[in-house]
C-alpha cells in the first residue's frame, strides 16, 4: 500500500472516530435535553395544578387572603395591628387616616394565634420598622393550636421567610406535615370537587378582599343574650403564650417600637376577670400601654344594638369607626403617631384607598337594604 493509500485510510479512520464520538455526545445531549424539558412539564403541571386547587378565599372564607395582601402595599405605615379577628373587624384604617392621617396597617387573620403575631411581627420587620404595634390580648388563652384550618388561614398567606419556617413549627398539630406547607398541593390534592368558577378566575391573582387588612360588613344583629364565660380550671395564662408576649415585648423594645396591648369591646369569646387580672399586671410590670375597650363603652359610644353585626362578637362598620376614632386620639394625640396627610404621594394612595372603602361601603348598604 502506497504512502498517499495510507494517508487516505487512516483519515478515513480518524473521522469514523470522530463521527462516532460526536454521535455519542449528541445522544447524551439529547437524552439530557429530554430530561430537562421532561421535568420542565412535570414541575408546571404540579405547578398549575396546585395554583388551581388551593382555595382563593375571595368570595366565601374571605379570612384566608388577609395576610397576603400586605405584601403588595408599600411598606411605610407608622401604626401595625396583629391579632385575630378582634382586630380586622372592630378597627378602621381608612378612619385614622381620614380622621388624624395615621398610616396604619392590620395583619390580622381568623383565631391568629400569640406565637403567630410574634411571627407575623418579626416578618413585618423584614420590609419596615413601624413607631408603633398593637396586640390584640384575647390569643393569650390559648398555648397550642386549635384547628389546621385556622393555621393555614395565617401561615400560607406569609410570603417565604425564616419567620414563616418558625411559625409553621411553632403552630403544626401532630397531625401536620411541614411539607404539607411547602407544598400544598399535598394537602388539596384532593379538592377537585369543590373547585369552581372562582378558583379558575384567581388562579393566578386575586382581587382584594380588604382595606388595609379591615374586613367591612354594615349589617346589624344586635347583641342579646350573651353567653357568660363557663368555669375554667384554671385561669392563668400558659407558658407558651406568656413566653411569646416577652418575645413580642423585647422585639418591640430592641427596635424602638411601642407596643401597646388592647382588649377589643367584643363580648364573646368571654373576657374573665382572672384573665383582665393578668394582663393588667403585666402591662403595669413592664410599662405598658393597656386599653381594654370592653371598659370604655360610654368614651367610645359604642351600642351594643347597632354597632355589632353577629350578636356582639365583632363589630360592624359602625362600631369599627366609633373605635378608630377613639383610639386615633390616642395614638395621635397621647401617643405622638405624626399626621401624615400633607404627605403628596401618600395622600394620593389614600385617595384610591378611601374611593374602594366608600364604593364597598353603598355596595354593601345596597346588598342588606340598607340606608346610610
Amino acid at each position: 500500500m502506497s504512502e498517499n493509500e495510507r494517508n487516505a485510510e487512516s483519515a478515513a479512520e480518524k473521522a469514523r472516530r470522530e463521527d462516532s464520538t460526536e454521535s455519542v455526545e449528541n445522544k447524551k445531549y439529547r437524552a439530557w435535553l429530554r430530561g430537562i424539558v421532561s421535568a420542565l412539564i412535570v414541575f408546571t403541571s404540579l405547578y398549575l395544578l396546585q395554583r388551581l386547587l388551593v382555595p382563593k378565599y375571595v368570595d366565601d372564607v374571605v379570612e384566608g387572603a388577609f395576610i397576603a395582601e400586605y405584601y403588595g402595599e408599600e411598606k411605610d405605615f407608622d401604626v401595625i395591628f396583629i391579632g385575630d379577628c378582634e382586630v380586622y373587624e372592630n378597627f378602621s384604617p381608612a378612619v385614622l387616616w381620614e380622621q388624624y392621617g395615621i398610616n396604619s396597617y392590620i395583619r390580622g387573620s381568623a383565631q391568629q394565634y400569640i406565637w403567630q403575631s410574634y411571627y407575623l411581627l418579626e416578618d413585618t420587620l423584614r420590609y419596615e420598622t413601624p413607631e408603633v404595634v398593637v396586640f390584640n390580648v384575647l390569643s393569650l388563652q390559648y398555648d397550642k393550636a386549635q384547628r389546621e384550618a385556622y393555621n393555614r388561614m395565617t401561615l400560607e398567606g406569609m410570603e417565604w421567610s425564616p419567620a414563616k419556617v418558625k411559625s409553621i413549627l411553632a403552630s403544626m398539630s401532630e397531625e401536620e406535615h411541614f411539607l404539607d406547607y411547602v407544598f400544598p398541593i399535598l394537602r388539596y390534592h384532593t379538592r377537585w370537587s369543590g373547585l369552581s368558577g372562582t378558583d379558575l378566575e384567581y388562579m393566578f391573582g386575586t382581587k382584594p378582599v380588604s382595606h388595609n387588612g379591615y374586613y367591612m360588613r354594615v349589617d346589624v344583629k344586635a347583641a342579646r343574650d350573651v353567653p357568660k364565660g363557663r368555669i375554667l380550671a384554671d385561669y392563668g395564662f400558659g407558658e407558651k403564650p406568656l413566653e411569646y408576649l416577652d418575645r413580642m415585648r423585647e422585639l418591640c423594645a430592641k427596635k424602638g417600637i411601642e407596643l401597646v396591648l388592647i382588649k377589643a369591646p367584643s363580648l364573646y369569646p368571654y373576657w374573665y376577670p382572672e384573665w383582665e387580672e393578668q394582663v393588667e399586671a403585666y402591662a403595669s410590670a413592664h410599662e405598658l400601654r393597656y386599653v381594654n375597650f370592653l371598659e370604655l363603652q360610654e368614651e367610645t359610644g359604642i351600642d351594643y344594638s347597632t354597632d355589632t353585626y353577629d350578636g356582639g362578637l365583632h363589630m360592624n362598620l359602625s362600631g369599627a369607626e366609633k373605635l378608630s376614632v377613639y383610639f386615633g386620639r390616642i395614638l395621635s394625640g397621647e401617643m405622638g403617631v405624626p399626621d401624615r396627610r400633607g404627605e403628596t404621594e401618600l395622600s394620593l394612595s389614600w385617595e384610591e384607598k378611601l374611593a374602594a372603602y366608600e364604593a364597598e361601603k353603598q355596595e354593601q348598604y345596597r346588598y342588606y337594604g340598607m340606608k346610610q
